[in-house]
Parts: C-alpha cells; sequence; structure tokens
C-alpha cells in the first residue's frame, strides 16, 4: 500500500476547519434545544473535513523511466482536456504542442515536474480566476510558469493556472534547480488546471479525455 500524507500547504486550513467545525458542534448542542440540528451539523462538518482532507493528500510517486532524459511525465491528477499546436509568444516565442490538464476537487493537487533537466526561468503572474476548463484561463487568469531546460537542449514549459476558486499557487523551485520528474513543482489550492507546452515533433502516449495520474502516468517522449 503506497503511504499519503497530508500536504503541509493544508496544515493552517485543516486546523481552521477543525476548530470552526468543533465549535459550530459544540454551539448548536449546548444551545440549540432540537438535537436534530446537532446532528446535521455533526454530519455536514463530517463531510466537510473529510472532503478537506482528500483534498490536501499528498501521495509519494514514481515512475519506471524517471532516468530516461525524453520522458515527459503527468504533472497532474485530472483529465487531459487540451492537445493541440499553438503559438506560445509569451516566454517561448515559438509554435508548440499544448497539453492541458483539468484538476477537480477530488483530484490531488500537489503538481509534479514533467520532465528531467535545469530550471531556467520562473515567473508569477496576477490576473483574474475564470473556470480552470475555459481555453481563456491559460492567459488571464492567475498563474505560475517554470521553463525546464533538458539535457538534449529542449524547453518544457509548465504552467499553473488557477481557476474560479483556487487562490493560491505556490511554486518551489528556483531558476539553476537540477530537477527530476520525481520533484515536486508546487501546489495550487481547489480547482485548477496546469498547462504544458511541448516541443513539435513531442511523441504522445495518451489522448483528450484520458484520465492521468500526477508523478506516474507517462504522457509521451520528447524528439531524439
Amino acid at each position: 500500500m503506497k503511504k499519503v500524507r497530508l500536504h503541509r500547504e493544508g496544515v493552517g486550513l485543516l486546523i481552521s476547519f477543525f476548530l470552526i467545525l468543533t465549535l459550530a458542534c459544540w454551539a448548536t448542542f449546548v444551545f440549540v434545544p432540537f438535537k436534530g440540528v446537532f446532528i446535521l451539523t455533526l454530519l455536514v462538518s463530517l463531510v466537510v473535513m473529510g472532503l478537506a482532507l482528500n483534498f490536501f493528500r499528498f501521495p509519494r510517486r514514481s515512475n519506471s523511466e524517471a532516468a530516461n532524459r525524453r520522458v515527459i511525465v503527468a504533472p497532474a491528477d485530472g483529465k487531459v482536456v487540451v492537445m493541440e499546436e499553438v503559438e506560445e509568444p509569451e516566454l517561448l516565442g515559438r509554435r508548440c504542442l499544448k497539453l492541458s490538464i483539468f484538476m477537480s476537487l477530488y483530484n490531488v493537487h500537489a503538481n509534479w515536474v514533467a520532465c528531467n533537466g535545469t530550471i531556467t526561468h520562473v515567473e508569477h503572474q496576477s490576473g483574474a480566476y475564470y473556470k480552470a476548463f475555459l481555453p481563456k484561463s491559460s492567459v488571464l487568469n492567475e498563474r505560475s510558469a517554470v521553463i525546464i531546460r533538458t539535457d538534449g537542449g529542449h524547453e518544457v514549459l509548465e504552467r499553473q493556472i488557477a481557476g474560479a476558486v483556487a487562490r493560491r499557487i505556490v511554486t518551489y523551485p528556483k531558476v539553476g534547480d537540477e530537477v527530476t520528474v520525481e520533484d515536486f513543482l508546487g501546489f495550487i489550492k481547489f480547482g485548477s488546471r496546469i498547462d504544458l507546452y511541448l516541443p513539435l515533433g513531442t511523441e504522445i502516449a495518451i489522448k483528450i479525455g484520458d484520465e492521468v495520474v500526477g508523478g506516474e502516468t507517462t504522457l509521451g517522449y520528447l524528439p531524439q
């Protein structure tokens, strides 16, 4: 059985939830004469706490091809919603293969590095909070971008995008860091997405609609 921990980004929020829900249960038990209200409050509190614990779960994962310098591994849990050739004018300035993964509230929201290499660029941009599955969220929402340069000379752009509910993006790597597909990129709190911009010619091993597992699912392979 794989060991699952709670992500550090959720500790403060989980403690706050626990205290607030405990107070709500105590107040209804002491001050509300109808015990049915207490039972309902208790059940709702257990459900909310369970969902919060599920959201901040933090599994350790690995990919059997982690040492392969060409492998692209899913950076997040979720559904593949975009796979198309696009122009990426902001940071790469070239045409790329764009691959987007949408994370629902029920997915693990820890994010992984998608390929092995060196971090050459990290930036955060403020923005709106449109629903993360909408195409315009890629350019209008709050987002954080990381560029990874591989040993083969390829550049991969990995962009974390906030959603309608997500209000905080955390990105861990710094410029100059050597990273692998088993390293954590960061965390996005609540519904959101990750966009990958890959070199043209990348071999893709998945299709639109596929459910992928962050840190485990092989998405494809960079060009030779």
